[in-house]
Order: C-alpha cells, then sequence, then structure tokens
C-alpha cells in the first residue's frame, strides 16, 4: 500500500502551511491514517525560519506540534514527489500553476476544495493582523483536514 504524499503551501511557509502541516499530521494520525505530509512556501523570504510563534501558540493550544518544522521554498521536485499539492489561496495556487509541469497540474488544488460545507475557498493570511486570524486559520484548517483524510482514505492509497 502506497503512503500518500501532501504538501501544504503558503506564501512565506511560516504561518498557513505549517498550521495545516501541523493539524494535519495529528488529524491524520488519529484516524490511522499514514501520510507523508511537509509545507512549502511559493516565496523563499523565509527560508530555514521557524514557524510564526503566533501560529505556534494557537496551534499548541489546541493540542498541535510544530516540532521540527522550518520554511522552505517549494522545488520544481515537488511537483513530481507529491500526490497533493494544495494551495491556501488563489494567489498560491496561481504560482504554483505557473511553475508546475503539465504532466503534474492534476495534483494541485485549494487546500479548502476539501472542506465545501464553508462558505470561503481560501484560508486568510494571519500574518498581518490580531492573534484571533490564527484561531480562524486553524478552525477552516481543521474542517479541511477532515475532508482531506476521507478523500485520501476513499482513494485507497
Amino acid at each position: 500500500m502506497t503512503v500518500p504524499k501532501v504538501l501544504f503551501i503558503c506564501l512565506g511557509n511560516i504561518c498557513r502551511s505549517p498550521t495545516a502541516e501541523a493539524v494535519f499530521k495529528a488529524r491524520a494520525a488519529a484516524a490511522g491514517l499514514s501520510a507523508h505530509i511537509e509545507s512549502a512556501g511559493t516565496s523563499g523570504w523565509h527560508v530555514n525560519e521557524a514557524p510564526d510563534p503566533r501560529a505556534i501558540d494557537a496551534g499548541e493550544a489546541r493540542g498541535y506540534s510544530f516540532a521540527g518544522q522550518a520554511s522552505r521554498k517549494v522545488t520544481r521536485a515537488d511537483f513530481g514527489s507529491f500526490d497533493y499539492i494544495l494551495a491556501m489561496d488563489h494567489d498560491n495556487l496561481s504560482a504554483l500553476s505557473d511553475i508546475c509541469p503539465d504532466a503534474h497540474k492534476f495534483k494541485l488544488a485549494l487546500f479548502l476544495d476539501y472542506a465545501p460545507q464553508l462558505s470561503i475557498r481560501e484560508v486568510p493570511d494571519p500574518y498581518y493582523g490580531g492573534l484571533d486570524g490564527f484561531d480562524i486559520v486553524l478552525d477552516l484548517i481543521e474542517a479541511a483536514s477532515d475532508g482531506l483524510i476521507k478523500a485520501i482514505e476513499a482513494r485507497q492509497f
């Protein structure tokens, strides 16, 4: 049985995508789903930096671990390596689409496509906002994580 590989993408890989990585790791493990999970950014502004302390604080308050995470920029090799490449918003999805080889474009999607019950399609960037933005991000990511787990299980990797 093949282990699915999931890559979460935002701009700087310090707020939304590392939160998605932490949440999805915990929820996949709780669901008994074995998966390879990483995150990256479309920019290289924060390469090798730890996630934003506000994201860590909000996530850890809900029991999620960010241990071992460091920002990295998405690479062309990622498109061949991962089964799911999930952007947090349309801008990052467009940036991914611009550099993704045609043979792998079917792997690209918005992460919130896995939470159709929500009224929004993008995970908002909490970087310049208040602390409540990080809790909103967590709520959205938790909902999409549950939907993604169901989708992966339905594919029976």
